[in-house]
């Protein structure tokens, strides 16, 4: 088994904080089980949340119903407290004592606005309902947990005009929690544009600590769009809303090209041809900002995205780059439009090839020593479904851990 920890690394001349899976013994250097925080993961994955929390959690339950991902979870952490199945098969003895915190990253693809509209009706993200069947379970026999934690795509906010939103917002209120919600871009600890919607539901029966809540939306936390989604909620459920206070982390110093391999093992750098033909895909406006990177004097690393447009009535397949240091949203690999490229520019020097599997890993914040799967599209499919592993750690450093009492973090 491996737990996570912060060590500082060097990457490109630039020393940060960085996670390091480690031994159990080490990392917690004796740190006795009853103190350790205790926590369900739902929709698994690969255990990105897992690495965010980190030492000082305990994780009773894992569930995910990839069996590729499962895979990948058992190489990196263990199958000690893994379930390979589906949501809805889990029954109460799946389920072992109390957790303090269950966090759930449910589907996305019915909420997202590059889906097909089905919301918490759909097949994928319809799974919300099981999960919170299963806590309306532990709640029967006394164990519900303090915290309750969701992740998601920003169209959670207003997917079927909001009442999915709301939707999931009354469900926590029948539960007997308190919630509030922010929004977190991956972009503030790693190089990519990764903005979510995170849930934190408190049990309603539980000492709110002092200074954890506001009285008024934060930025950047608190972003228009979620203050229009509170805005709709009835006024039953906005009576139960809590603006969550957090401090703005330090500005990231880490760069997209810091990460960048110069020889991955999981790709290959195109040929000159295919790089012209990538090139031929640009529109005017993305020529131009390849001559500007040119013209830089410096090296320039972009990433680019294939995407269909509309020009003069005719659908029109187009390459997309940015150079502007940080890399586009990761996605599920859904064909080869959707895998990211990168582009390094050196004076007239132009390569290209697609992101390499450890670069996405990269921009996760994973560690170096996070076992990937050998299959490209399986380690993108697994990064980029996954949640960035600093918003976890921010997440647990600044809310989760002080909510949680301590009477349920030293249990005999």
């Amino acid at each position: 088994m491996v737990s996570c920890d912060f060590i500082p690394v060097t990457i490109g001349g630039i020393t940060l904080f960085a996670f390091l899976l480690r031994s159990k013994a080490h990392g917690l250097r004796g740190q006795k089980e009853r103190q350790l925080r205790r926590f369900y993961e739902f929709f698994a994955g690969g255990g990105m949340a897992r690495a965010g929390l980190g030492v000082g959690w305990k994780c009773l339950l894992a569930n995910d119903f990839d069996a590729k991902k499962g895979a990948s979870y058992i190489r990196n952490w263990g199958s000690d407290h893994l379930i390979v199945d589906d949501i809805r098969n889990l029954s109460p003895d799946d389920m072992p004592d109390q957790p303090d915190l269950i966090w759930g990253s449910f589907p996305c693809q019915d909420l997202s606005l590059a889906g097909l509209g089905g919301g918490l009706k759909g097949a994928r993200s319809g799974t919300f309902w099981p999960f919170v069947h299963h806590i309306q379970t532990l709640r029967d026999e006394n164990r519900a947990p303090a915290v309750i934690a969701l992740e998601n795509v920003l169209g959670t906010l207003t997917s079927h005009q909001g009442k999915d939103f709301t939707a999931i917002c009354r469900a926590l209120r029948d539960l007997g929690y308190r919630f509030g919600a922010i929004v977190m871009d991956a972009a503030l600890f790693v190089p990519q544009s990764r903005p979510r919607l995170i849930i934190v539901a408190m049990r309603a029966d539980l000492p709110m600590p002092v200074g954890i809540i506001r009285q008024a939306p934060q930025v950047p936390w608190h972003t228009k769009g979620l203050r229009n989604a509170y805005d709709s909620l009835p006024k039953t459920l906005q009576k139960q809303w809590l603006w969550w206070e957090m401090p703005k982390p330090a500005e990231r110093i880490l760069r997209f090209a810091d990460l960048v391999e110069d020889r991955p093992a999981s790709t290959k750098w195109h040929t000159k041809s295919e790089t012209r033909a990538l090139l031929s895909m640009m529109s005017e406006v993305n020529l131009a900002k390849v001559e500007t990177a040119k013209s830089a004097g410096v090296r320039m690393v972009g990433t680019i995205y294939k995407r269909t447009r509309v020009e003069h009535g005719i659908k029109v397949q187009r390459a997309e780059v940015r150079f502007d240091e940080i890399a586009g949203c990761l996605r599920t690999p859904a064909g080869g439009s959707s895998r990211q490229l990168i582009m390094v520019v050196e004076n007239s020097s132009i390569r290209s090839r697609l992101i390499s599997t450890r670069e996405t890993a990269r921009l996760m914040g994973l560690p170096e020593t996070y076992i990937l799967p050998d299959r490209y599209n399986e380690a993108y499919h697994l990064t980029g479904d996954g949640v960035a592993v600093p918003v976890v750690r921010y997440l647990s450093q600044h809310l989760f851990e002080p909510l949680i009492p301590a009477a349920q973090s030293a249990r005999v």
